[in-house]
């Protein structure tokens, strides 16, 4: 079984975000696997641990993101590539797609998986668009996964829910929390990690035109969350306190 990860560089989650001109400073700061892809890493490596097959650990990004493609060899993947896009402006998950799309259409996945959404961005659109660029079903926030004969029985989670789906392969999933638990690095799987292949290529060996992968979106403006401010007690009858939340809500948090 051909397996596929898509995996993303991100920001450790308890670094502290700082703004200045409005860019997020990133100098010194600590980076990590995205955590909602090591849900698609572990389970794929479990996939390959029940029908045999490979893993590879595919990403986008610059350089550095070696460091964390290593990360998931030493895990237990079998192969890493980076798809260095450090000489390009401006990306988004539009260009972002069309780049892991040229790449997997020569490779001929029966699976493909990543993360529900990164924990930088958010926007949950880069497994399905890959998805649909490949004309391959997908499915989303995925809970459970089992593979017979050619078949996938998924079970996503809808809003507190359950869906259950059966779909043929090949087919890209996104991982939700709960798939499963992901497993650290062992020093044995550090030491092999090592020697395992991790090939970089460039935006001109997928024989992309940088145009064809320019951003479709712009970001405007980039800022921190208001501080939390202290609640308000309301006192008096009931029908008084309704009619303070009113002037509240209108004069302060100017919502109605």
């Amino acid at each position: 079984m051909k397996i596929y990860v898509i995996m993303k560089r991100t920001f450790d989650t308890e670094e502290k975000i700082i703004i200045q001109n409005g860019e997020i400073q990133d100098d010194s700061v600590e980076f990590i696997i995205n955590p909602y892809d090591e849900y698609a890493i572990e389970e794929a490596i479990k996939l390959r641990e029940a029908h045999g097959g490979e893993v590879t650990v595919l990403t986008v990004g610059v350089q550095e993101s070696e460091k964390q493609l290593r990360t998931a060899l030493a895990i237990g993947a079998d192969k890493a590539v980076l798809v260095d896009i450090e000489e390009l402006d401006e990306v988004d998950a539009n260009s972002i797609s069309i780049i892991l799309a040229t790449y997997l259409s020569k490779q001929e996945p029966d699976i493909i998986l990543s993360g529900n959404v990164a924990v930088d961005g958010g926007s949950g659109q880069v497994g399905p668009q890959v998805a649909e660029r490949l004309g391959i079903p997908q499915v989303t926030t995925i809970t459970k996964l089992d593979i017979k004969e050619g078949v996938a029985t998924v079970v996503r989670d809808v809003e507190g829910d359950q869906e259950i789906i059966k779909v043929s392969l090949p087919l890209l999933v996104t991982a939700q929390q709960g798939l499963n638990e992901p497993r650290y690095p062992s020093l044995p799987g550090i030491m092999k990690a090592k020697k395992k292949p991790l090939d970089v290529l460039e935006i001109e060996d997928l024989d992309l035109d940088v145009n064809e992968i320019s951003a479709k979106t712009k970001t405007i403006d980039i800022f921190l969350p208001r501080e939390k401010q202290a609640g308000k007690l309301l006192s008096g009858t009931v029908k008084e306190q309704a009619a303070n939340l009113l002037s509240l809500l209108k004069s302060e948090a100017k919502v109605i």
